[in-house]
């Protein structure tokens, strides 16, 4: 008779005994070297989570079909994975920075200390090097993803810093935005800012084009502008369509269109190309919710621009087919809002983070 295999040969991961040294009340926990230091930072699987994995097929190198990270202490409102796929960010209320291993037993390698109050988004650089932050401390950080060392503080925003984005290639530039309704594009080779725009409203989203030579944002007034950097003085086009507050923009792999979601309840992509028609809302999506929270609902693009993603305030993920408009996956599993989802550069792998302090990554269907 073929027995079935046991939790420990499923997940990988070892029981841990009740009576440890360190009183730990949690289940299991994942192994780590003994030579290497980590963070209490643990990493989770709890067994009524596992999904038995006899018969079934698997898409991705991932350890288990799902993983729980857990270590935040409090709301975790931005996660991002590397470009090279190899690790992911993670920001939260607790006013840390997170680098997870995707791979493996996920370990936490690495926590990045320096905020003062809650980091609202992270993302990376194109060449993986380097960490972005945006904090309602009113500063941004950019860190170095090797040692942790924060190697620029970017500092003249006078209230909250809501997004944060980095440049695609070139030059190392970020742009950020603030509830102080100034844009700043910074070059992290240098201390200032290399150019600021002030709006008359917050702002809360942000992005740069493929080129670094427009920007575009979002805010309160539920209208998302562009300017393109070379003159600023006056905006190139505005994108309206939305009926709330504007809480991420996303550019798509190509550099052609614009993803967002607002707290109108509707995901919407806009053509952002310079000659496109008067009319450059192409499609709205419908599903993902917010609710009187109000959090800053971060939306993502696939690898080739097949789907999208948002997160939602019913405590879904949520992932769409461009083409056909239609909701591919409503994945439940998070206990809060889910504040961020973002899909894997190399592999079918998703990512979600939430208000209930937990990050899952799991495998969808490689189709």
């Amino acid at each position: 008779k073929k027995l079935r295999p046991t939790m420990e040969e499923v997940t990988g991961v070892k029981r841990k005994r009740e009576d440890d040294d360190d009183g730990q009340s949690v289940t299991d926990v994942a192994l780590r070297p003994n030579s290497v230091k980590r963070p209490r930072t643990l990493v989770r699987v709890e067994s009524s989570e596992v999904t038995d994995l006899v018969g079934v097929g698997r898409t991705s190198s991932l350890q288990g079909p799902t993983m729980l990270l857990t270590g935040h202490q409090s709301e975790v409102m931005s996660m991002k994975f590397s470009p090279d796929g190899q690790c992911l960010a993670s920001g939260s209320h607790d006013k840390q920075i997170f680098l997870w291993e995707v791979f493996g037993d996920c370990e936490n390698y690495m926590v990045l200390k320096g905020h003062k109050n809650a980091v609202l988004e992270v993302c990376w650089s194109a060449d993986n090097n380097y960490v972005f932050s945006a904090s309602a401390d009113k500063t941004g950080g950019v860190w170095d993803a090797t040692n942790g060392k924060r190697v620029r503080k970017l500092g003249e925003h006078t209230s909250f810093v809501n997004s944060i984005n980095a440049s695609r290639s070139g030059r190392q530039m970020c742009v950020t935005c603030s509830d102080d309704g100034a844009v700043k594009l910074w070059d992290i080779r240098q201390r200032k800012s290399a150019l600021s725009i002030v709006h008359p409203y917050p702002l809360t989203c942000v992005c740069l084009d493929d080129q670094s030579e427009n920007i575009f944002a979002g805010g309160i007034d539920n209208l998302i502008h562009n300017w393109d950097i070379r003159n600023t003085e006056k905006e190139t086009f505005v994108l309206s369509g939305h009926r709330n507050t504007v809480t991420s923009i996303r550019l798509d792999p190509y550099g052609s269109y614009l993803l967002s979601n607002a707290m109108d309840n509707d995901v919407c992509i806009w053509d952002i190309r310079p000659f496109a028609p008067a009319q450059r809302c192409m499609k709205v999506f419908s599903g993902a919710q917010h609710n009187i929270e109000r959090n800053l609902i971060k939306c993502n693009w696939s690898p080739d621009g097949s789907m999208i993603c948002a997160g939602s305030a019913d405590k879904c993920v949520y992932i769409w087919d461009t083409t056909t408009k239609e909701i591919k996956y409503r994945l439940p599993g998070h206990s809060g809002s889910v504040n961020e989802v973002d899909f894997h550069p190399k592999e079918p792998i998703i990512g979600s983070c939430g208000s209930d302090k937990r990050i899952y990554i799991g495998e969808i269907d490689a189709n």
